[in-house]
């Protein structure tokens, strides 16, 4: 294996003024320390407005608002590094939720361990989708306190493998008692009570102040000393109206000899000195949802008495006698609380001691060796993944037993227009011309193919079958057309709803995953605009094909607000018609079944997913549990909805045509199941719909040919259908390349059957 040598750190970094600067410097100060042969660096967030004279440790910055600095931050970050350890806040990334950092980690080759600074109960659907992303593409992912790994499991269901908790770094200070710290600042007569940070409204300074008068009762020579520059967010949206109603709310109150602002950002050893002066350090948060706190942990590390609200990292930090915790909000307790604690000297001794001791395996060098075991562990699996997705690739089982992945009938199938629709056994049929139906599933597999481990298709035809979506657009009507005949004149002015829904998940596909940044951005760009017309089409298809590319579209950076909405009430329109079409034997969207039927409990379960809405995921999974019911031959063999069905409610329905655009949508459906769901039913299920396109079916025939792979129309009653068109093969290509992913991932344990070669002239 090989040695870890190079470890990059992005984030924040000092002289820019917030939480995560100052741990991003702290923290590559202490790796760089710990192994010194290490070559480590920073690669800076820089906001909008900022301009910072950076330390030689920043090699590269980032401007948060510039999708190609993360690009060429990624390529960057892979060509001299071996593990990147990033610094994730919401707010520190461009984009909405953060999202901009998607197009960084969406292109890195090495090993990534994410610090998640913030972990939410309750995210925002963008929020989720985000932070789903990052865990995704994280080898590890950290948290500073044993809640975040609580929500990290319960809200976003990550396996506990995959998370480390290592506490916030501290400096290593000796234990020393205040006087010569109050000497050195001019508070040698005080008895001094301390919040330092960034001053913003969550930090609750208003309550302190307001327990000042009864603090004074009891201590008369007490001083609060608020330490921190206003944030600089805040002072860019606001100014100092903050901090001058706290100076207004100080004077109302009298307080003015007992309340002093040094309106600084500070030094370490200045900082260092305040700390040490002070005896009482308070963090009057107003929100329980704080993951971890700097400031919190620096003061306790130097061995303070600690006040404070019960925020997460509060209750575990000051369990157990270390500090005291008040209600959120209460200056009427917090004022008792730092009266009592003044005033007995032995009470608040005991309680520093227990503090500097518990903070002592909490040091930035032990929190160094903790990142660098991670680290190498990360980088050992990374190694051993390599190894094992070649060995996989050239040599597994479950790999092997899947056909090769060929392209040479697709190709065959394609012109300069694009995607020919039909073909006479083998050959093109140019008669029938084109539709954007087909052009839209070929550019989703464009997108699959270079995001799922497999040879990218050639980018002229990528561009190609862009280019036919692009020209199929009609602004006049905002919609877009479907069908074109041979002679490129379009047959119509508006496609039907499904076709527009398709086309749709395939730009949302696009604007995700496409290797091309240009065209990411035209898909981003058309799918914005053809998206409003939708919420008044009344197919279900329709809305189902749509969720799946909102789905794929959501995860982009910068994506537009309706977004979300939309998704909803797609969403719920289908959860609407289930409930109402719901019967003890008929679990169905609609009174028949018809064509691509497994995309509508697909699209739930995906959305559900996406947006953290456990209750979509469920009628997901029963509507597909009852499909694939009515989708199994009395041989057990997959059997899909006919065509003779369509349009029919039957509770059997008929057998034939079998066609290979149903087998597809089920593999999909059923590994979005596997999931959501850790039932090995699902894989078994996906398993059984590509075995159908292999002969296990109905009439046991092979519908695919090994060598070219081309796919037959599908199945009659009595024999095979022996067209091979454009729907076929990319349907058949689409299954593969999941199925592949799957068996790579070691999801698919049993070895599917091998196909026999089709004939070329069959």
């Amino acid at each position: 294996m090989k040695a870890l040598h190079r470890v990059a750190i992005v984030g924040n970094h000092l002289p820019r003024r917030c939480g995560i600067a100052t741990f991003t410097h702290d923290l590559h100060r202490a790796i760089a320390t710990t192994r010194p042969d290490l070559d480590t660096c920073v690669v800076a967030m820089t906001d909008p407005c900022g301009v910072y004279d950076y330390p030689k440790a920043v090699r590269y910055q980032i401007r948060d608002d510039i999708n190609d600095d993360y690009t060429r931050a990624a390529q960057f970050l892979n060509a001299r590094f071996d593990v990147v350890s990033l610094q994730h806040e919401y707010g520190i990334f461009g984009g909405e939720a953060g999202g901009k950092i998607l197009e960084l980690l969406s292109r890195l080759e090495i090993p990534v361990v994410t610090t998640l600074h913030t972990i939410l109960p309750a995210p925002t659907p963008a929020q989720y989708a985000v932070m789903t992303e990052i865990i995704k593409a994280s080898k590890t992912v950290v948290a500073m306190a044993e809640k975040g790994r609580e929500l990290l499991q319960t809200v976003h269901g990550v396996a506990a493998s995959k998370i480390e908790v290592i506490p916030h770094g501290i400096l290593d200070f000796p234990f020393l008692e205040s006087n010569r710290a109050k000497l050195k600042l001019g508070f040698s007569t005080k008895t001094v009570i301390l919040t330092f940070g960034l001053l913003s409204s969550g930090k609750g300074i208003e309550t302190v102040i307001d327990a000042m008068p009864e603090i004074v009762r009891s201590c008369p020579n007490a001083l609060y000393v608020v330490l921190g520059a206003t944030h600089p967010n805040l002072v860019r949206d606001h100014g100092e109206v903050y901090r001058e109603s706290l100076m207004a709310r100080v004077a109302e109150l009298g307080m003015a000899d007992h309340v002093i602002f040094f309106n600084q950002f500070v030094d370490q050893a200045t900082l260092l000195d305040f700390i040490s002066m002070c005896d009482v350090y308070v963090t009057p948060y107003l929100n329980e949802a704080q993951m971890t706190s700097g400031t919190l942990a620096y003061s306790f590390g130097l061995g303070k008495a600690v006040i404070s609200t019960p925020y997460w990292h509060a209750r575990e930090l000051l369990a157990d006698g270390r500090g005291i915790l008040v209600p959120f909000g209460d200056a009427k307790a917090i004022g008792a609380e730092i009266a009592a604690l003044l005033g007995d000297d032995v009470r608040r001794h005991a309680m520093r001691k227990r503090a500097y001791a518990a903070s002592r395996s909490m040091t930035w060098a032990q929190t160094a060796k903790r990142y660098l075991s991670t680290f190498n562990a990360v980088r050992e699996m990374s190694n051993a993944d390599r190894s094992v997705s070649i060995a996989r690739d050239r040599a597994s089982p479950e790999v092997l037993a899947l056909p090769a992945m060929r392209t040479a009938h697709l190709f065959s199938m394609c012109d300069s227009t694009g995607l020919l629709q039909h073909a006479v056994h083998g050959v093109p049929d140019r008669s029938h011309g084109y539709c954007i139906d087909d052009n839209a599933r070929a550019l989703l597999l464009s997108c699959a193919l270079g995001s799922l481990g497999e040879v990218r298709l050639p980018e002229a035809m990528s561009t190609r079958f862009a280019a036919f979506i692009q020209h199929a657009w009609n602004p006049d009507k905002q919609r877009f057309r479907n069908f074109m005949s041979y002679d490129r004149r379009w047959l119509e002015e508006v496609g039907s709803e499904d076709s527009h829904g398709r086309t749709l998940w395939a730009l949302g596909e696009c604007a995700r995953k496409d290797i091309n940044p240009s065209r990411r951005r035209w898909a981003k760009a058309l799918l914005s605009t053809a998206l409003p017309v939708v919420e008044t089409f009344s197919s279900p298809r329709a809305w189902a094909f749509t969720l799946l590319g909102l789905n794929g579209y959501a995860a982009v950076p910068g994506i537009d607000v309706a977004v979300d909405r939309m998704r909803r009430v797609l969403a719920d329109r289908l959860m609407a018609l289930f409930a109402a079409q719901k019967r003890e034997n008929w679990l169905w969207f609609e009174d028949v079944l018809a064509y691509d039927n497994a995309r509508l409990p697909q699209a739930l379960i995906e959305t559900g997913l996406a947006i953290n809405a456990p209750v979509y995921v469920a009628v997901g999974l029963q509507s597909l549990r009852w499909l694939m019911t009515v989708q199994t031959a009395p041989s057990r063999c997959f059997r899909p909805v006919g065509s003779d069905s369509f349009g029919k409610r039957q509770q059997c329905p008929k057998a034939f045509d079998q066609q290979p655009v149903e087998a597809t949508a089920t593999i999909s459906a059923c590994l979005a199941a596997a999931r959501a769901a850790d039932a090995p039913i699902w894989l078994a299920d996906a398993k059984r719909a590509f075995d159908w396109f292999l002969g296990v079916n109905d009439l046991q025939v092979p519908l695919i040919d090994l060598e070219t792979g081309s796919c037959l129309d599908g199945l009659h009653p009595d024999r095979p259908n022996e067209n091979r068109g454009a729907e076929s093969v990319v349907s058949y290509l689409l299954g593969l390349a999941e199925m592949r992913r799957a068996a790579r991932a070691g999801e698919v344990a049993d070895k599917p059957p091998r196909a026999r070669p089709l004939a070329l002239s069959a």
